[in-house]
């Protein structure tokens, strides 16, 4: 695996075009265009204040920098360097900004989420879309660009309305069967519409393209429910984490689970569980000066591998403070491989644990037993090949023959601190 030089960022701020051909870092109010492949300066822009939020265009030719403390978005053309747009929102705030699939149109988000404003960069036409919900995901947009859906609040109650992303018209509006909408998502192949209530209540809905509601599930009640949803790329599955601790797996032919995947601490029936283990190499400071040992310690940092636990294995389990508000327990993320193979979770009571789980055959396939609490971790989009980091100088790799785990080459105190990275090929 080979490293650049590391590169300045603010705010977490670094992004690869759709394209993989670019790459986007903000310093503060400017933003820089890297080649992927050379990694040389292609463009610089200057913004008007601090950038916030950055995002690309689905054709990769212009990216946006929001300025959400001055209500201002900026976007800068790579094919037409001198050209570029203002959008300025005025008094009435702006805490959302993004595109939509055909990049050309930016959706912006007013304080308090009084309403959204459709921006066209082609005809400079403004459309306003009134009511949108203020919750976890209220606005999702099909895989093909064709549809978007947005949770709504009228008089006391949830609704989602279907726009057609061409004209921005309204096809469907209907009220759903919830008392607080937390979420929805389209299946990837843009059939089915799911949508969830508050962690207060387990409910999830499943809706066609017309408004018509296809299935409802409920795991149990009179307890905190829904934590994190995810479809598989193939649109055959739907999993549900939840505050037990477990996840719920839906097929797309009757939406009944299939299959329930728990994180027990304790470990017995799995072929393979890899556990960290960390080495510092030895250093004498005999005859060291305090350079020399500040020196020492940035380049001889502490090494790590992973060795194959006998079973049973004891997973570490903290236990929440019951007397604060959202509690540190539960399945908060999931992820399917690119081919639907796998599925990784994270518990979040179990904070250094990762879990892989086979959905061919529904069983669990392995688990990675960090030093640190797990970040974040993403799977490769051309193959089963999972990427994870903890926080510190390390990038952890999981694949079906095996783990490794790989030192960042950096001097000085770097840390992957970064929620989220991304594959590119």
């Amino acid at each position: 695996m080979n490293f650049s030089e590391v590169f300045k960022q603010s705010n977490q701020l670094c992004k690869v075009s759709p394209d993989g051909k670019y790459l986007a870092t903000c310093v503060q109010y400017r933003l820089v265009i890297r080649d992927v492949n050379t990694l040389q300066i292609l463009n610089l822009y200057t913004c008007l204040d601090q950038i916030s939020h950055m995002e690309w265009s689905s054709d990769s030719l212009f990216i946006l920098c929001a300025m959400y403390k001055r209500g201002l978005v900026q976007v800068w053309s790579l094919e037409q360097p001198d050209w570029h747009c203002k959008i300025d929102e005025g008094s009435i705030g702006l805490v959302s900004s993004r595109w939509s699939p055909d990049g050309r149109h930016i959706l912006n988000t007013t304080e308090f989420h009084l309403r959204i404003t459709v921006w066209s960069l082609c005809t400079k036409a403004v459309s306003y879309i009134k009511y949108p919900k203020a919750c976890q995901k209220g606005l999702d947009f099909s895989r093909d660009g064709c549809y978007m859906a947005l949770a709504e609040r009228r008089d006391c109650k949830d609704y989602v309305s279907i726009f057609v992303c061409d004209d921005w018209h309204l096809l469907r509006h209907f009220e759903t069967e919830t008392q607080d909408l937390s979420g929805l998502e389209w299946s990837p192949n843009g059939c089915v519409l799911a949508v969830w209530e508050s962690c207060l209540e387990y409910k999830m809905l499943l809706y066609s393209l017309d408004g018509r509601l296809l299935s409802t599930y409920s795991a149990y009640e009179w307890s905190l429910g829904i934590k994190s949803v995810s479809w598989s790329p193939s649109s055959q599955f739907l999993a549900i984490g939840s505050f037990d601790e477990k996840v719920r797996i839906l097929n797309h032919i009757t939406w009944k689970k299939i299959a329930q995947f728990e994180h027990p601490a304790i470990i017995d029936n799995t072929k393979t569980v890899y556990k960290e283990i960390e080495k510092r190499p030895a250093v004498s400071s005999d005859e060291m000066s305090l350079h020399d040992i500040t020196v020492a310690s940035s380049l001889f940092s502490t090494q790590s591998k992973y060795d194959i636990s006998p079973l049973p294995v004891q997973i570490p389990v903290v236990k929440p403070d019951p007397d604060r508000a959202n509690p540190k327990i539960g399945v908060s993320a999931l992820a399917f491989s690119s081919d639907s193979r796998y599925i990784a979770t994270k518990n979040d009571n179990m904070a250094t644990a990762v879990w892989v789980w086979d959905m061919q055959k529904l069983r669990l396939e392995a688990v990675l037993e960090q030093t640190s609490t797990i970040r974040c971790f993403q799977w490769d989009p051309r193959r089963p090949r999972l990427a994870l980091c903890t926080g510190n100088s390390k990038l952890y790799l999981w694949s079906p023959g095996g783990c490794v785990s790989v030192q960042v080459p950096a001097e000085g105190n770097f840390s992957q601190k970064n929620s989220c990275f991304k594959f590119f090929f």
